[in-house]
């Protein structure tokens, strides 16, 4: 009789464990609200906005960036961020790359950037939700499709983080000072 309920109190933390993680996790990557305008336009020509991406750029191919371009930049910009995120991922929204201090007159950023803290005339580089440094590409379960969310964000400020930053580092260094924004949004399954 000990034992079951001893079994049974133990089953009973780990549920109220587990519970409490799964809403750490989302409430601390719950999806953003930005304040700023959407007026950036971003493109690519792998793949149009709402339309398959490659193979070739997923973790199924090659695995390597695709290309990015970029328009209507305000004029007060001081640099852009490039965060790529899978909102459909299971628990949380996933973070497939993350690049920031993109200076305001690079327009574009060609495939394979390298998967490097300092990328030259690029910017630098953070931590993906794979535990790797640069681009991770779409490796959604076998059975479902995803969005994978290409987002440019203009700021006010060039952002006093390192190279090989976290997201939480560098949203907590973005907040206030988005001043516009864009996005494309590609699919992929599997």
């Amino acid at each position: 009789m000990l034992v079951k309920r001893t079994y049974v109190t133990l089953l009973v933390v780990f549920i109220l464990a587990l519970v409490i993680i799964v809403t750490y996790m989302l409430l601390t990557r719950a999806p953003e609200k930005i304040e700023a305008p959407k007026t950036i336009q971003v493109s690519s020509t792998a793949f149009t906005n709402g339309s398959y991406i490659p193979k070739k750029y997923t973790c199924d191919g090659d695995n390597i960036s695709p290309p990015i371009s970029w328009s209507n930049i305000p004029s007060d910009a001081k640099s852009l961020v490039l965060l790529v995120v899978d909102p459909d991922a299971p628990f949380k929204p996933f973070i497939h790359w993350i690049l920031y201090n993109i200076p305001v007159d690079v327009r574009e950023l060609p495939e394979n950037i390298p998967k490097e803290p300092i990328v030259e005339n690029y910017g630098y580089q953070g931590v993906n939700d794979f535990g790797d440094i640069g681009y991770g590409g779409p490796c959604p379960p076998p059975g479902s499709t995803h969005r994978y969310i290409f987002r440019v964000y203009a700021l006010n400020v060039v952002l006093d983080v390192k190279p090989g930053a976290s997201i939480d580092e560098i949203k907590r260094h973005m907040d206030g000072h988005i001043i516009a924004y864009g996005e494309l949004i590609g699919l992929y399954g599997r």
